[in-house]
């Protein structure tokens, strides 16, 4: 993976374009640690969530400021696929395969104009989208939208890639949810 080379087109002003360095040596030390491509997106995930709480932009919804950083993980040379026919429409996958595109060939800045324009109609966005309730309730309907079956799954493979002190803490965490009801 050839994390964060390829991406450009940030201006003077802080755009939005251009992830972190220590965004992309995250998002390298978690491939490199054999985590799935979604959890190295989540690096890139999570620096949207903060730069929107941050105020360097803001959000319409938890949606799409996950999109952001999701997009911005492909073009980062995340192997991470464009979801499946049914899951989003025709124009999401297009683009996501776009972008996934971009990170592997690396090839072509977006125009200055382009960059400004999304920065600029990103700023005029709240930031009520990166807030504790609106994850939680994007994560909860997220969840739910899943089987038993593919949450166990889920859990199954995450232990995989958890060394013992990791383990740990998750075991007390769970332990810790069980005993406050949060099932």
């Amino acid at each position: 993976m050839r994390i964060g080379i390829s991406i450009a087109g940030s201006d003077r002003k802080g755009a939005v374009t251009m992830p972190e360095k220590e965004t992309i040596r995250r998002a390298k030390q978690d491939e490199r640690e054999g985590k799935a491509p979604s959890t190295q997106a989540g690096e890139f995930v999570h620096e949207e969530i903060e730069h929107v709480r941050e105020g360097k932009h803001g959000a319409r919804s938890t949606k799409q400021a996950i999109a952001i950083g999701l997009s911005k993980a492909r073009r980062a040379g995340v192997k991470l696929p464009p979801p499946k026919a049914g899951k989003a429409s025709a124009e999401t996958r297009r683009r996501a395969a776009k972008d996934s595109e971009k990170g592997r060939t690396g090839d072509g800045a977006p125009s200055a104009a382009r960059s400004r324009a999304t920065t600029r109609a990103l700023k005029r966005e709240g930031s009520a989208a990166a807030s504790h309730e609106a994850l939680s309730r994007q994560a909860k309907a997220s969840a739910r939208g899943r089987t038993a079956a593919d949450r166990s799954q889920a859990a199954r493979k995450a232990v995989k890639t958890k060394g013992p002190a990791e383990l740990k803490a998750a075991a007390r965490k769970a332990a810790r949810t069980r005993s406050a009801g949060g099932h």
